[in-house]
């Protein structure tokens, strides 16, 4: 591929020349101003110049006009250019960076433990969802993808890197365990993507993220996308993307634009009934809640109610969490009770409703929590149960968010219940959904030393770990 001018001609592994200006920890920058001129947006995929088998995909899939991310980055991308997106989740940043990194990449082999090309992503959720959208157009032009988070076979990981593939994607914990095995080398990557980075923020994973991003090829290109640029994320703009390309979807726009906002005041008493009625309406629907317990403990009235429902959160391994998401999907579970874990990272078509039982703690929660349904320009309806309590600080959470919702006080049958979210009375007859298998324990392929490859939220032994160059590393909270 034809690759722009000015890039980068060296990086030092150390860290020591990268910029140093100061920045703001707690509110966004302004976007950077180019020096070179972007390419213009291209209204159709036909018109960009990538490989003919990926074309030819994205045509037999029925996808022929981009949204509006991919239009304004990829030909960019395309041309090396380093990107910077700022956009909500469901605006269409895994093709618009999915398909530039294949692009970049198809015809070169990987040698075995060295990737070409590497997408860090901050949860197992969403690096699953990555890989399934990229597949087929991996497929397409015989690119080798590799999945590499906690809570699964490290050894089975490591195996599929020696082997070799072209492009891994990973959470940052699960990769730092493989480099410490020295099962992987990320002096090979020469295009990095950094998707949901203010989630990795606020996860704590920054500096993990920036020893990896230490170790890939110097001069290579980069891509972030992030809803926000605050929280740190400025900081590694600044330090990893040069001259980048910039497109922004305001996140509460977006939201504002494709959904229905509604909360829902409730008493104490009358909420669990509230909940089961919605809960029982036709279609599918997440429901939120703050705590792994809460969400087990809904889940389980939910089943003596009638209502087809399971719970997902930290606390399950990652075969029961993909076990679960794919009962969703096909339909034999319609209520899926979560934490945040399932905030990002889940793509389910067809979902209209979100409803939070717990409000969130702040705007970025909610947005995200909404953004599992009005995908790629679809319409949805997301609701917040809200408390006495609680009025106050969801109020001022819609104002932080830009949202003008409507509000109404309801209770279990009412009409006006109904009308705003389906609800409708269960069948009171239990009902029992198959069990999620949990395989055997298994001691961990490698060198014979006894490590955790990662269960529940992924979190690690609470003992440094060390990455990279030798420099202690604190254990992530989730893998």
């Amino acid at each position: 591929m034809t690759r722009a001018p000015q890039r980068r001609t060296h990086r030092s592994n150390s860290g020591s020349n990268r910029r140093s200006q100061p920045v703001s920890r707690t509110t966004e920058f302004a976007m950077p101003v180019n020096t070179v001129p972007p390419l213009p947006p291209v209204e159709e995929f036909a018109a960009m110049n990538m490989p003919a088998p990926l074309l030819a995909t994205l045509a037999a899939q029925g996808l022929t006009a981009p949204f509006p991310i991919q239009a304004a980055t990829l030909p960019n991308a395309l041309a090396g250019r380093d990107v910077l997106g700022r956009g909500r989740t469901g605006s269409g940043k895994t093709l618009a960076f999915g398909l530039a990194v294949l692009s970049q990449i198809t015809g070169k082999r990987a040698e075995p433990g060295k990737p070409l090309a590497l997408v860090l992503v901050p949860t197992r959720e969403l690096a699953q969802q990555v890989t399934d959208a990229l597949m087929p157009y991996a497929n397409a032009v015989r690119i080798r993808l590799t999945t590499v988070v906690g809570g699964m076979s490290i050894g089975r990981q490591a195996s599929s890197i020696s082997r070799g593939c072209e492009v891994v994607i990973a959470t940052p914990g699960r990769l730092a365990d493989l480099i410490d095995r020295g099962a992987v080398r990320l002096d090979g990557v020469g295009v990095t993507v950094l998707d949901e980075a203010d989630q990795m923020a606020d996860m704590g994973f920054l500096p993990q993220v920036t020893r990896l991003l230490d170790q890939v090829k110097p001069g290579g290109q980069r891509m972030l996308f992030s809803a926000t640029l605050d929280r740190n994320v400025d900081r590694l703009v600044r330090q990893f993307l040069n001259d980048p390309v910039t497109h922004s979807v305001d996140p509460s726009a977006g939201a504002v634009t494709t959904m229905e906002h509604h909360l829902l005041h409730v008493s104490d008493a009358g909420k669990m009934d509230a909940t089961v009625h919605i809960a029982a309406r036709d279609g599918r629907t997440i429901m939120f809640v703050g705590m792994k317990h809460t969400a087990d403990r809904l889940t389980k009235k939910l089943l003596s109610s009638g209502v087809r429902a399971a719970a997902l959160h930290g606390g399950k391994s990652q075969p029961q969490r993909n076990r679960t998401l794919e009962q969703f999907r096909t339909g034999e579970v319609n209520v899926l009770v979560a934490t945040n874990v399932a905030a990002r990272g889940i793509h389910i078509d067809g979902l209209d409703m979100v409803v939070n039982i717990d409000p969130p703690t702040d705007h970025k929660d909610y947005l995200h929590r909404g953004g599992r349904t009005a995908r790629a320009g679809e319409s949805g309806t997301v609701v917040t149960l809200v408390l006495g309590n609680q009025r106050r600080e969801m109020d001022q959470m819609m104002r932080t968010a830009g949202i003008t919702p409507s509000e109404a006080r309801v209770s279990a049958g009412e009409a006006l219940l109904t009308s705003i979210t389906g609800a409708q009375a269960p069948s009171g007859i239990p009902v029992i959904i198959a069990p999620v298998a949990v395989p055997a324990p298994r001691r961990a392929q490698g060198n014979g030393n006894r490590r955790r490859s990662g269960s529940g939220s992924g979190s690690g032994s609470g003992q440094p770990r060390r990455v990279g160059h030798g420099r202690p590393q604190r254990a992530a909270t989730a893998r």
